[in-house]
């Protein structure tokens, strides 16, 4: 799994480089999971606001693990718990929880597209395209198996079938001009496909390691 792992760290690395270059003033994350940004960057996460919106079952469980650890709960950390199985309503969450609507923010869904419809994600998309003149969004997405090369389709395979065994199957795959256009019809003015090579070349080039990373 390390070329999948890589991939992951460079997107992650390009997200967070994102909420420093725009000096955005807020920083979301939809389906935050386990995001350390916070406890990386606490100087840079006091000056941008840092929201995280999760499942209230692992982010209890997350922040029970802050607190154990002695990192605690910044004042400028925000956990949203959202129940999106019941149908809550994350954006109205998001503002009750001190979010400014009309400030710069960076957004990033990582992880996420694939596990819900492409209605929900137009949904959300729609949503985001109000943000305040100056924001971005990062979405991660999966494309369909037989658009993946025969180095990153068995990996991505076995790891769509383990989300299948363990309850949270991928439901949605996107070519990416589907999912440029998917932003582009929810409103955005601007919408562009960044490729893991892309990523690869920007912050894995010139390692005597050989890490890479997979596509996908």
């Amino acid at each position: 799994t390390r070329a999948y792992r890589a991939a992951i760290v460079a997107r992650t690395r390009f997200v967070e480089d994102l909420v420093i270059e725009e000096a955005a003033s807020q920083y979301v994350l939809l389906g935050a999971g386990l995001d350390t940004f916070a406890q990386r960057h606490p100087e840079l996460a006091e000056q941008v606001g840092v929201f995280e919106i999760d499942q209230p079952g692992p982010q209890a469980w997350k922040r029970q693990r802050l607190e154990t650890l002695g990192y605690g709960i910044a004042d400028s950390l925000r956990l949203v718990p959202v129940d999106f199985e019941a149908g809550a309503n994350w954006w109205q969450a998001l503002l009750e929880s001190g979010f400014d609507a009309d400030a710069r923010t960076v957004v990033s869904s990582s992880g996420v597209s694939m596990y819900i419809t492409k209605s929900a994600t137009s949904e959300t998309l729609r949503v985001l395209a109000n943000l305040a003149p100056g924001s971005i969004v990062v979405m991660t997405f999966m494309v369909p198996f037989d658009l993946l090369d025969d180095i990153d389709r068995p990996g991505l395979e076995a790891a769509a079938r383990g989300a299948r065994e363990s309850g949270t199957p991928w439901v949605s795959f996107y070519t990416p001009e589907e999912i440029v256009a998917l932003a582009r019809d929810a409103g955005f003015s601007d919408a562009r496909h960044v490729d893991t090579a892309e990523l690869a070349g920007r912050y894995l080039a010139g390692r005597t390691d050989d890490l890479a990373a997979a596509g996908g």
